[in-house]
């Protein structure tokens, strides 16, 4: 073994390295993940060491190393430099003890920064000067490498001389940045000294090319693993905003062409070292994500007090880094640009995504100074303050910065926001009209809002304007439907709401109403009706009247209320409707509303929203307009008569004894007609409307158990169920007489969705039926397939049969099914069911709501449940946002009545009691 070792490491005198090399990325954590075995950058098994001596040597620093880490007195930058300095002298001890004239040891990446994690590896340089015999720097190799290997400790490794890890830094970036951080450990310092000049004066002299060429990994490895301060299991190195950011940054100052600003980023690099060092210890493995069974632990050991508290010090920590990278890259393109030094090719710009050329051609001057707004002009791609602006006489300025700047599309300068920060003195409350105006037109820019508000929130200037953003600053969302923490998400949906102004009368109130929705998530309790008192406030102190103070007050208090309407309740059934109108009070606070449904829902995510959400908000606010507008509200929950389609499918139904199934497409503005392709997800092949369901049809002769019969089988062939309608038809005899025909299948085309609206009618209450009168089920289903084509409409009735006599052990397919669909590893346990009574929600029925994690079969075993109760589902309305499922039945008893309260109140323990 020993022997195939020493082979191993002469070979790499010449040049080769460990499997991560000095290739990290140099300092604050950036070291490179342990690969297999010796050789390769990985702890090797216990034992074969190469000798007593450092046997005893590695004990000793193990027992220290264990004592230093269960250290309660140190902690934080403190520990990380003592285990620096504890590692740096037992390696320059096992290194003098073999180390000929003419080598040196060197620490390089995270290690070389000189702070070390509790399970960060060892990245290591044995430097030689080319003069060592191959049999001799083998030897050496073998010394240092196996007590690290012994230990189990991760080990980065590389042996060159100073010419080969020049050629290494040429071809590889990470390598490059590795040996900027080189810092001497034990054996020739003169060589060391030789190596980390030789990096930096080429670091230095290659900036102009290598600057873009950093910029484009680091945008690279943003779209691999994400924005930090959004994600929910953050990767604290290799997200953006995390460690390696840092290393970016500090490879930048090293470049002489551009710093960071330092405000804070000391502070953020410090937390999420303390962070990774508190998973570490609290996880026993190398690991940077911060997963979420996790995160309670890691609180705990931080002094915090839960995991919402550690995520939110993440966040600050990596926007404080994002914001540092934004405004640095862009210091980089303007010192490359003034030099005419940008690489021909490189689009450096384009990459950062920022600014814009006032000379109308690329390659063309940028004006100085070309006024924006009174004390503000754009200067060099950026907003600036005019040399006559006076910030401590113009409480308005700030504002009226952000606004020209993010009107005029460019970044708000570092300098002009730092002197805004330090100078400007407070707006008087309420806000006078032109400061109340700069904002709403600041909110109305757009994407370009973004960049802006984060450089002004940076500063601390946000809080000090709405002093209750403080709360849900940085404040994660544990609802994964949610992409961003809230306070980025307000701005999201004023972003987004600034596309929908011309659909609107109050522009302002919209975009304000937008960015204050969620406000009250920064308090317990309700956060609609929390945020209903603070929007009115924060209404009043910008400026607004008090009719447009109660307008906002009401936007936020039922930000919901349309969607959950829509998707949750009969939209046929007068008293949603009334409900819904009495809530809303005004055709103008309607319109609003209505704009601020989607702008909230597209900037959440995209489950939020889709074709059949619209369609269905649309629809319940053509109803509500009507009812405002003083036009009496139909009552559309009475028994309709069957459409010529569905006499047809019922008495084929009756003929025939079994189910009878057709497939239709219904499209966005009409219904489509037939066809025979399946095209899953957005719009047609032809490029037509985007279909928002399929429509399937299924008559059968009454009997018990159609609907979780039907449920199920739609689960089994993967369709997403979206709406569904239930009647019971009664025939005329003289209809059933004569020859019977076949039933017709048509295939037509699927578009994802997540809704269900529909209703479920039953034979008009009264009615008796006879012997002689034929009763048919008619159920309509709206469905999509979660994947692919949509089945053959053959197979779903052959299965729907086996269904209903039992042959198709439909509970059980469903279970395996579901055990199937179960993630392998699961991070949280997710909340247990709930079903609760909507009380008054309905005058005809009783409403079921229950709440539970999406699953393949749900709505089987709820149906199940419903039919095991002996009630009769009127209407049943289905929403499902990311893994939770919230669905809503409208039941009555056999007689066609509302339940009384008690059995409500069962029948809902009953649901949930079923879903355990």
């Amino acid at each position: 073994m020993r022997d195939a070792a020493a082979a191993r490491t002469a070979a790499t005198a010449h040049g080769a390295h460990g499997a991560h090399g000095p290739g990290a990325p140099a300092g604050d954590g950036a070291d490179a993940p342990a690969g297999n075995g010796p050789g390769t950058g990985s702890p090797a098994p216990a034992g074969g060491g190469p000798g007593e001596g450092p046997g005893r040597a590695a004990e000793g620093y193990a027992a220290a190393r264990v004592r230093l880490l269960q250290d309660t007195a140190l902690s934080g930058p403190d520990r990380r430099r003592a285990l620096c300095g504890l590692t740096d002298r037992w390696l320059a001890g096992l290194f003098t003890a073999k180390a000929p004239t003419g080598t040196a040891l060197v620490a390089v990446g995270g290690y070389g920064h000189g702070e070390l994690s509790p399970r960060s590896d060892l990245d290591l340089l044995l430097l030689h000067d080319g003069t060592i015999d191959t049999a001799a720097l083998a030897a050496l190799a073998d010394h240092l490498w196996y007590p690290v290997w012994d230990l189990g400790l991760a080990l980065d490794h590389s042996v060159r001389t100073l010419g080969e890890a020049r050629a290494a830094a040429e071809d590889d970036l990470k390598v490059q940045l590795g040996l900027l951080d080189a810092r001497h450990v034990a054996g020739d310092q003169d060589l060391t000294a030789q190596l980390r000049t030789a990096a930096l004066a080429r670091w230095r002299a290659e900036a102009r090319s290598r600057l873009p060429e950093l910029r484009e990994y680091a945008g690279e490895r943003a779209r691999r693993h994400g924005e930090l301060r959004f994600l929910l299991e953050p990767d604290l190195k290799e997200a953006r905003g995390g460690l390696r950011d840092l290393t970016a940054l500090r490879a930048v100052a090293a470049s002489w062409l551009a710093d960071a600003p330092r405000e804070g980023l000391r502070e953020a690099r410090d937390t999420l070292l303390d962070v990774r060092d508190a998973l570490h210890l609290t996880t026993g493995r190398a690991t940077d994500r911060l997963a979420l069974q996790d995160q309670d632990q890691v609180a705990a050991a931080l002094g915090l007090l839960d995991a919402d508290t550690l995520l939110r010090r993440v966040y600050e920590a990596a926007g404080a880094v994002g914001y540092a990278s934004d405004v640095t890259w862009r210091e980089v393109e303007r010192v490359l640009r003034a030099r005419g030094g940008t690489p021909r090719g490189t689009r450096l710009r384009g990459l950062l995504g920022g600014g814009r050329r006032t000379g109308g051609r690329p390659g063309a001057p940028v004006r100085e100074r070309t006024p924006l707004a009174e004390g503000v002009v754009e200067h060099e791609g950026e907003a600036a303050l005019a040399l006559h602006a006076r910030p401590d006489r113009d409480p308005v300025l700030p504002l009226r910065a952000a606004a020209a700047a993010a009107q005029a599309g460019v970044p708000l300068a570092l300098p002009a926001v730092r002197k805004l920060a330090r100078s400007a003195p407070p707006l008087p409350v309420p806000w006078p009209a032109e400061a109340r105006e700069e904002f709403v037109t600041l909110l109305g820019a757009g994407e370009a809002t973004v960049p802006v508000w984060e450089a002004l929130d940076a500063a601390g200037l946000i809080t000090r304007l709405l002093p209750d953003w403080e709360r849900v600053r940085c404040r994660p969302q544990r609802n994964p439907v949610h992409r961003y923490t809230v306070d980025r998400h307000l701005v999201e949906t004023a972003v987004r709401a600034a596309a929908l102004t011309r659909r609107v009368h109050r522009p302002d109130l919209l975009l304000t109403g937008a960015l204050l929705h969620d406000i009250g998530k920064g308090w317990p309790g309700d956060h609609s009706v929390t945020g209903e008192t603070i929007a009115g406030d924060l209404a009043a102190r910008i400026g607004f009247d008090a009719a447009d103070t109660r307008t906002l007050a009401t936007l936020v208090r039922h930000h919901l209320l349309l969607v959950e309407t829509a998707t949750r309740r009969n939209l046929d059934d007068p008293a949603t409707i009334r409900s819904v109108a009495e809530a809303v009070g005004s055709p103008g606070t309607l319109e609003l509303l209505h704009a601020l449904t989607e702008a909230d829902a597209l900037a959440t995510g995209p489950a939020a929203w889709s074709s059949w959400r619209a369609t269905l908000v649309s629809d319940l606010v053509s109803r509500v307009a009507a009812v405002l507008a003083g036009e009496p509200v139909a009552d559309r929950t009475a028994d309709r008569e069957l459409t010529a389609e569905g006499e047809r499918l019922a008495m084929e139904a009756w003929r025939t004894g079994g189910p009878v199934l057709a497939l239709r497409t219904h499209k966005t503005g009409h219904t489509g007609g037939e066809g025979a392709a399946a095209v899953p997800g957005g719009g047609g092949a032809d490029g037509g409307p985007e279909p928002v369901g399929v429509e399937l049809s299924v008559a059968l002769p009454e009997q018990s158990g159609v609907l979780p019969a039907v449920a199920g089988v739609l689960a089994l062939h993967k369709l997403t169920v979206r709406a569904a309608d239930l009647r019971l038809a009664e025939l005329p005899a003289a209809l059933t007489e004569g020859g019977s025909t076949a039933a017709s299948d048509v295939t037509t085309v699927a578009s994802h969705g997540t809704t269900v609206a529909g209703d479920f009618a039953t034979a008009a209450e009264g009615e008796s039926a006879t012997a002689e009168t034929p009763r048919v089920l008619l159920l309509t289903w709206r469905v999509a397939a979660r994947y692919g084509s949509l089945p053959q409409a053959a197979r779903l009735r052959e299965d729907l049969v086996r269904a209903l006599d039992g042959s198709l052990g439909l509970a059980l397919r469903l279970a395996e099914r579901e055990a199937a669909y179960r993630p392998r590893r699961t991070a949280i346990q997710p909340p247990p069911p709930r079903a609760t009574v909507a009380p008054g929600d309905s005058a005809a029925a009783t409403v079921i709501e229950v709440r539970a994690q999406d699953a393949p079969g749900l709505l089987h075993r709820i149906g199940q449940a419903l039919e095991e109760a002996g009630v009769r589902v009127r209407s049943a309305h289905v929403s499902t946002l990311g893994a939770n499922a919230v669905d809503a039945f409208y039941v009555t008893d056999a007689a066609g009545e509302p339940l009384s309260d008690v059995v409500a109140a069962r029948l809902a323990q009953q649901v949930e009691t079923a879903l355990r």
